[in-house]
């Protein structure tokens, strides 16, 4: 019979651990490559993605060989784009300078790009059986609930760690990290948590004092500010579409895009102004918003076509041909909206 939090934990566990498609994974390359999706992103968008690459570019080898646009066009549509670009950098990286070994511990995988502090802990852990302390959101809540934490997040944060570093076992530290994380997502989950089903039902302060649900606390958050901007559908004689590549650094850094104005606090007076050429500008009617992480994006969409003389910088694309190109989810928006009312 099972005595620590731990064990408990493990056999509930080997009995009820989620079916994805990186468990019992060990291979690094895998393992960096999902944890790295699954930053900030859910669990069901990741699992397309995660398949399509891993058939596609099997090994660190073979992904640091790839084409940019290759990449950022298979990975258009998960978000958080600046993670494409750190992955395509951490492959370059693993395969010319370590000959495509990554580093077996926290210290030298947070050197790598894009890894932080809980994606260097979590491929230690599963990849390496490494003893580290993996702490997302789901571990940060059933750590809170367990321990009956009642200081708001973010300023938990670090006694949370320091709770989940005392429970982490010596052995099967992969196993019980992953463990830890479905227990956060499939029971003890942000709302009606399923505590009677729960392997750590008995010990959980949260609980027994009735205020599991509530947990953790939270500040209230400040109101999401509005930005706005003007983007520019522009066609050509034969109904090509105008793309072009956004700057390397930045929000969408690199990406394709429908060409935009500034995404500012107010309207500008005068979009055509940032237009890509000279035309016969319309508005079309309605306008697309979009969320980002700290920021909603309202964009207002004019359209023309492009006359004989018009050579604007960037990229004729056929519309058909459109979802072959690194375009986010916002710009996908754009086009879904530009092809209702520019015909």
């Amino acid at each position: 019979m099972p005595d620590t939090l731990p064990d408990r934990l493990l056999v509930w566990y080997d009995r009820d651990a989620r079916t994805l498609p990186w468990r019992g994974l060990t291979d690094p390359y895998a393992v960096w490559l999902s944890e790295v999706m699954l930053q900030q992103t859910t669990v069901a968008a990741v699992i397309p993605y995660f398949a399509r690459f891993l058939a596609r570019w099997p090994t660190v080898e073979s992904l640091a060989a790839a084409p940019t646009d290759a990449v950022m066009a298979e990975w258009a549509g998960l978000g958080y784009y600046a993670r494409a670009r750190n992955l395509i950098a951490c492959a370059k990286l693993v395969t010319q300078w370590r000959n495509g070994r990554f580093p077996e511990d926290e210290a030298g995988l947070r050197q790598l790009p894009g890894v932080g502090d809980y994606t260097a802990a979590a491929i230690a852990a599963i990849a390496f059986g490494q003893k580290a302390v993996v702490v997302d959101g789901n571990v940060e809540r059933v750590m809170t609930r367990l321990h009956a934490v009642q200081e708001p997040l973010p300023k938990a944060k670090p006694r949370l760690k320091q709770l989940a570093a005392a429970l982490t076992p010596d052995l099967r530290a992969g196993d019980y990290a992953q463990a830890v994380m479905d227990l956060g997502a499939t029971i003890c989950t942000p709302r009606k948590p399923a505590c009677g089903i729960c392997p750590w039902q008995e010990p959980c302060e949260g609980r027994r004092l009735g205020i599991a649900e509530r947990l953790p606390a939270k500040l209230e958050k400040p109101a999401r500010p509005i930005r706005f901007g003007t983007a520019f559908w522009l066609t050509d004689s034969k109904g090509r579409v105008l793309l072009r590549r956004r700057p390397p650094q930045g929000l969408l850094g690199g990406m394709m895009e429908i060409p935009s104005t500034e995404w500012s606090e107010t309207q500008p007076a005068d979009p055509t102004a940032q237009a890509p050429i000279t035309a016969d500008w319309r508005a079309l009617p309605g306008e697309v918003r979009h969320i980002f992480t700290h920021f909603q994006l309202n964009l207002r969409i004019m359209a023309a076509k492009a006359g004989p003389g018009g050579r604007p910088s960037g990229l004729w694309v056929e519309l058909d041909r459109l979802g072959e190109h690194a375009l986010p989810t916002v710009m996908r928006k754009l086009v879904r909206h530009a092809l209702a009312k520019a015909y």
